[in-house]
């Protein structure tokens, strides 16, 4: 691998034009940047990617010079901006009009091999912009235009100026020690340009071998990845905190509280690829998968795969914001674990403010909570928490995602709770763990369902060995007891059994299947639970609350019923009126839980919300019919208060009214769903979760057309996985003032406390406005009760919309 670090050049020494030449504008207090200087940084950066990535095995037989192409792309991507257009530009003129990268393929002979020369010329040309497949790709924009058109578009280039900079070119590279040329003296730069441009279209316009598109992309994703780096004057971290002196201090802590390693933890941390690991709800799963990727990285890093990073994935915001404080306070230093989701710079500011913060406070913090989230998008840190839709972006490639696909090369991915997607979901990510695996990633799946069904689906997927282990040989007691009642959560026998409970002075959950029902649960049990414990004693959590709201809710229930206050003994009686949002991010004990009937996964994580550690006897969940209704979106099938799917949901309320009052476990609910998924209903979910996996496989990841524009796949993958969030009309001001406060990403961070989210029914009802550039809607609200109602203009409100 070569040294990215000029030792210095007689090119540099007496130059008087060069100084001159600038790379990047004077923005916002910070200078113009001299292009040489960016030149020379981006180099740098293309070191330390090369460094911290390590070898990766896919390129190898295509390209093995891989790491060279990059660190010579990266060191002539810009050169095309000595043109007297973009220098004016820069300098505060007029904009020029043309693309740099096109004229920078003008310096590109310096390269003598030809085939290092055509993949050098290939990065260097779509650092920016599509080569092909686009109007505004490369292609469409010059692919045709004959080379005097080009020499009228690109005039003047300062002949003087080019060779200097060749000279300097030259110099520098060989101070790397890269393979590089002199350029002949009064070179035609943009006769050669047109001329590199022509043979990357002949050689890419028309697909090459998904081996030869994967290599493309990858060598893309590198030299963006270190051209945005220098930019932004970022750095990479190069160690990883998660290895085996961290595997020796966690099982020195658990000892030190009097407890060993479990036979599961053990048998985890031996594994030496893959891991499929079945743990029940406190038997240290989260443990027992760290010290699995502690081994993992000691050996990848041992055959020279770079410095890999720790991906732990989480389906469910707030799960992942719990899990990255929980990394920070083990590892012992925030700076070493990034937050990767769309909400990052809300969970950094979260963590950087106190209630009686004032404004200015507030702005700074904002400020702070920004620049870590670039940092973060940056791939500053080597652990990262995140969810598996910020892996699959990977697959839309081009110069905006390809460098997400290095980064995650040579990488460990720590995948939970993946049963908690549905097939299309799980079928895609699926497709992608398959991609990773071929870039040198390997994969540890917890549970603490893990059926059957799902775990051979990932036998199936994965090419390398995959290990199998549980914690059935660490008993445990009983956490709860099975109870079944024929008639609906909201039925009147219901209301007057949870009030019973609460009249025994207990802690009591209520999980409905959707937003309407715990509306008016709520509204039907907040009183008494006030009445008897006072007016914090009753909450109502649901997914269309004000983000701000929302946090004040989530912390105020987690203050109240924390596992905590089990462990200290200090448990409060209460109401918590929820629906699935609940059931998968909050660490919460109650005594009591009430639910309607879903599939098994759903109705294992409310479960779990019961007696959590065990610390008394087992816990009633009663488990209350479901009522079956149609679909829009689904004609002519059937759901559980129109959110599960009728005939998972049957047959666990087949089996729990079979075990009503037993006890149970969550080894015992693996069993029943491994019932229910030999069923018919389970082979079309195989054969569903299959087809999206191919599927995603063949639209997104051969590669074929690797420089191809690909903004018709991500407005498809965002339609997926994007919702929309929206203000209320009242605070139109108060969001315009939110961003006033603060430049840039700074108040609009500030300003997303009002954002509410929407069901997909409602979103054709906000009205975007563009001054703001926000959704507004007209709808009910409340802090207490959240959102009830959306309604167009001029119409009646539609409260059946947000179920």
């Amino acid at each position: 691998m070569p040294s990215s670090t000029p030792k210095g050049s007689k090119a540099r020494e007496g130059t008087t034009v060069l100084p001159k030449v600038l790379a990047k504008s004077a923005r916002r207090g910070w200078p113009g940047e001299q292009l040489t200087v960016h030149l020379s940084a981006a180099l740098d950066a293309a070191g330390l990617v090369a460094r911290r990535t390590g070898r990766i095995a896919a390129v190898v037989n295509i390209l093995p010079r891989f790491w060279d192409a990059v660190c010579l792309a990266d060191l002539l991507h810009d050169t095309g901006k000595i043109s007297d257009g973009c220098q004016t530009m820069l300098a505060g003129g007029p904009i020029w009009g043309e693309r740099h990268e096109v004229l920078s393929l003008g310096f590109v002979p310096l390269v003598p091999d030809d085939e290092l020369r055509a993949w050098v010329a290939a990065a260097v040309a779509t650092h920016h912009r599509p080569l092909t497949n686009s109007p505004r790709s490369l292609a469409a924009l010059y692919g045709t235009a004959p080379v005097e058109e080009w020499q009228a578009r690109f005039h003047p280039v300062d002949h003087g100026t080019a060779e200097e900079l060749a000279e300097w070119l030259y110099a520098t590279a060989i101070s790397a020690d890269l393979p590089v040329k002199p350029l002949p003296t009064c070179p035609h730069w943009v006769v050669q340009a047109h001329t590199e441009l022509n043979a990357l279209l002949d050689r890419w316009e028309y697909g090459v071998t998904p081996e030869e598109g994967l290599v493309a992309v990858l060598l893309q994703g590198a030299v963006t990845m270190a051209d945005h780096l220098s930019s932004a004057h970022g750095r990479l971290h190069l160690t990883q905190p998660m290895n085996p002196a961290f595997a020796a201090r966690l099982e020195k802590a658990i000892t030190a509280k009097g407890y060993s390693l479990r036979p599961h933890q053990q048998r985890a941390a031996t594994v030496e690829e893959h891991l499929l690991l079945r743990s029940r709800t406190g038997s240290g799963k989260t443990e027992a998968s760290w010290l699995w990727a502690c081994r993992q990285t000691a050996i990848m890093h041992a055959a020279g795969q770079g410095v890999p990073r720790v991906f732990y994935t989480l389906p469910y915001l707030a799960s992942i914001n719990a899990n990255a404080d929980r990394t920070t306070r083990e590892l012992g230093s925030a700076d070493q674990v990034g937050v990767a989701h769309g909400r990052a710079a809300a969970y950094h500011l979260a963590n950087a403010v106190c209630p009686e913060d004032g404004d200015a406070e507030r702005v700074t913090a904002a400020r702070k909570a920004v620049a870590r989230q670039a940092a973060t998008r940056l791939f500053k840190e080597t652990v990262r928490i995140t969810t598996p839709y910020q892996l699959l972006r990977a697959a839309l490639v081009g110069a905006a995602n390809s460098s997400l696909l290095v980064d995650a090369a040579n990488s460990v991915f720590i995948m939970d709770e993946l049963h908690a997607y549905d097939t299309k979901r799980l079928g895609y990510i699926l497709a992608m763990m398959s991609l990773l695996e071929r870039l040198g990633g390997r994969f540890a799946v917890l549970s603490a369902t893990l059926p059957d069904a799902l775990a051979e689906l990932i036998e199936d997927t994965l090419a390398g060995t995959v290990t199998r282990t549980d914690d059935a040989d660490s008993p445990q007691p009983a956490r709860h007891r099975i109870g079944t009642r024929p008639h609906h959560l909201t039925d009147p026998a219901s209301i007057a059994e949870i009030t019973e409970r609460l009249h025994n002075g207990e802690s009591v959950l209520v999980v409905a299947n959707n937003i309407r029902q715990a509306q008016q649960l709520y509204d039907q049990l907040g009183p008494v639970a006030r009445r008897l414990f006072g007016p914090e004693a009753a909450a109502l959590l649901h997914s269309r609350f004000k983000r701000r709201d929302r946090s004040r809710l989530e912390q105020r229930i987690t203050e109240r019923h924390s596992v905590d206050r089990t462990r200290a003994g200090d448990r409060l009686p209460g109401l918590v009126v929820s629906t699935q949002v609940l059931e998968v991010s909050m660490d919460v004990d109650f005594d009591v839980l009430f639910t309607a009937a879903a599939d098994f996964e759903a109705l294992a994580q409310r479960f779990g919300r019961a007696n959590r550690i065990a610390a008394r006897p087992p816990s009633d969940v009663i488990v209350h019919a479901a009522r079956y209704t149609p679909r829009q979106d689904a004609p002519g099938e059937w759901f559980a208060d129109g959110i599960y799917p009728q005939a998972p949901t049957q047959a666990a309320w087949r089996i729990l009214t079979a075990h009503d009052g037993q006890p149970v476990d969550e080894n015992d609910i693996t069993g029943w769903l491994n019932q229910i998924y030999a069923t018919v209903w389970g082979t079309a979910w195989r054969q569903d979760v299959l087809a999206h996996r191919d599927q995603f496989a063949a639209t997104f990841l051969d590669f074929i057309y690797p420089y191809d524009s690909r903004d018709d796949l991500a407005e498809r993958f965002d339609e997926l996985f994007d919702a929309t969030e929206a203000i209320l009309i009242e605070d139109r001001s108060s969001y315009a003032a939110s961003l006033n406060q603060a430049h840039g990403r700074a108040g609009r961070l500030l300003a997303d406390d009002y954002l509410i989210p929407l069901p997909a029914s409602a979103a054709p009802r906000a009205r975007y406005d563009a001054e703001l550039k926000v959704h507004v809607i007209d709808g009910t609200y409340s802090s207490e009760y959240g959102l009830t109602a959306v309604r167009d203009p001029g119409t009646a409100y539609r409260k059946e919309e947000l179920s």
